[in-house]
């Protein structure tokens, strides 16, 4: 049975979906079988594995009960990585979803049948708190947080937290915090160092031992359609989502 990870914090800009992207390819490099499920209504995460986001069944597809997920999943071009893409009726999709009976359990249904096909589900949530990442909140089995280190980073945690708290009361009492991701990382920062010291106090035993620095190839691999592993391999970026990917990997043996 495969683990649903969301990827998720309401605050923009934190290395979000270059997270999710770049560690589904590194799970699915090191073995694993990896759907990438893109539920932001940006599409990024599909655009960066270098799926077209106006082709084919989408994500929005599945939840409005127009698509199957057999139908909606998608192979890429790289090693035992799948995608459900997002589109551009995602962006209606909070609206449509009120009037649905279980609105707030739309993606885990879907995501049922697909759990046996694959080791880790992880999903690119938006950058709100709204009835999407409700979604993906009631589906997933863990939260992974990645949070930039500048001097915002923990505005809105609180209000995070909150939420995870409210879904755990009334939806998914199992939903438990996977890890926190350090992302931006330069260790020659004051600052740096000051925002890791307040994370790991907000989040005992649950921060990543490998930080992802500031990459140039990091910011270039979405403009070619790929994950950072491919694009650059040999990367500081991409040594360092290979090694929380190893670490992903090893607590959930």
């Amino acid at each position: 049975m495969g683990k649903i990870i969301a990827v998720v914090n309401q605050k923009g800009g934190v290395g979000k979906t270059t997270s999710t992207v770049n560690l589904a390819a590194a799970l699915g490099q090191n073995g694993k079988r990896v759907l990438l499920i893109d539920l932001d209504p940006q599409g990024n995460a599909t655009s960066g594995v270098g799926q077209d986001k106006r082709q084919g069944k989408t994500v929005y597809d599945l939840l409005i009960g127009q698509a199957s997920p057999q139908e909606a999943v998608v192979k890429t071009e790289f090693k035992n990585l799948s995608v459900l893409k997002a589109g551009i009726g995602l962006a209606g999709a909070e609206i449509e979803l009120i009037e649905l009976d279980r609105r707030e359990n739309r993606l885990k249904a879907a995501l049922a049948p697909l759990r046996a096909q694959f080791d880790f589900l992880l999903i690119d949530c938006p950058p709100a708190l709204g009835l999407l990442t409700l979604n993906a909140l009631c589906a997933a089995d863990t939260l992974l947080v990645p949070i930039q280190c500048e001097y915002y980073a923990l505005e809105g945690l609180a209000q995070l937290m909150d939420t995870v708290r409210r879904v755990r009361r009334t939806y998914n009492p199992l939903l438990d915090i996977e890890g926190v991701l350090l992302t931006m990382y330069d260790s020659r920062l004051n600052l740096t160092r000051q925002v890791v010291s307040e994370v790991k106090k907000y989040f005992p035993r649950k921060v990543y031992g490998t930080p992802i620095p500031r990459s140039v190839r990091l910011a270039e691999a979405p403009g070619f359609g790929k994950p950072v592993c491919y694009y650059d391999g040999s990367s500081r970026g991409a040594k360092a989502y290979d090694a929380v990917a190893k670490e992903i990997i090893k607590q959930n043996r």
